[in-house]
């Protein structure tokens, strides 16, 4: 019989000098990288569905690629700002992101939402991660951190009112997709 894991915490300060810029550094990193992807993803899923005549479908994907591009603009600021490099997978991201989106949105319209679901779902859990680590040494940037929570929180919330949950293997789909993302954010924090 295995043992339940417990929820994950968030990763504690290191001690010694440095490890609070190190740390700030990873967190940076992976939260530029993940913003990269979203817009990514959106994109892949609007060409493929404005490539369909899907005008709607497609706008709609426009509009959350547009919202996650703020965000993106912002972790690109705060890179400059704090001399962290971007994640030197940035081109690979790029591209497993776009091929995440687009293949969804060929399975369909409620595969493309849970796409939206899983990732936003994983995300979520991450910056809530962040925003506890960062709340007592960085209150503005977890604050930053908590509207960009609660945009992706929206997001999610729109995909399950589109019928991402009804998507044909749901369940799979979603465990895969969370799965990739969990591996994306460990992989980006370092490299």
């Amino acid at each position: 019989m295995t043992e339940a894991r417990p929820p994950q915490r968030p990763i504690p300060a290191r001690p010694g000098r440095g490890a609070s810029a190190s740390r700030l550094a990873e967190i940076l990193r992976v939260d530029h990288a993940g913003e990269l992807a979203a817009v990514h993803i959106y994109r892949g899923q609007q060409a493929v569905f404005a490539a369909a005549g899907r005008t709607a479908l497609s706008d709609g994907f426009k509009d959350l690629q547009q919202q996650e591009a703020e965000h993106l603009k912002a972790f690109d600021g705060l890179l400059a700002e704090r001399q962290v490099r971007p994640s030197l997978l940035t081109p690979l991201w790029r591209a497993a992101a776009f091929a995440l989106g687009a293949g969804t949105a060929l399975m369909g319209e409620k595969a493309a939402h849970a796409c939206t679901d899983a990732v936003e779902q994983v995300i979520e859990e991450h910056y809530a991660g962040q925003i506890e680590e960062l709340q007592g040494r960085e209150p503005q940037l977890a604050a930053q951190l908590s509207r960009f929570r609660d945009d992706e929180l929206s997001h999610q919330s729109e995909a399950v009112q589109s019928g991402a949950r009804d998507a044909p293997a749901y369940p799979v789909l979603a465990a895969v997709i969370r799965a990739g993302c969990r591996v994306a954010i460990r992989t980006a924090e370092k490299i």
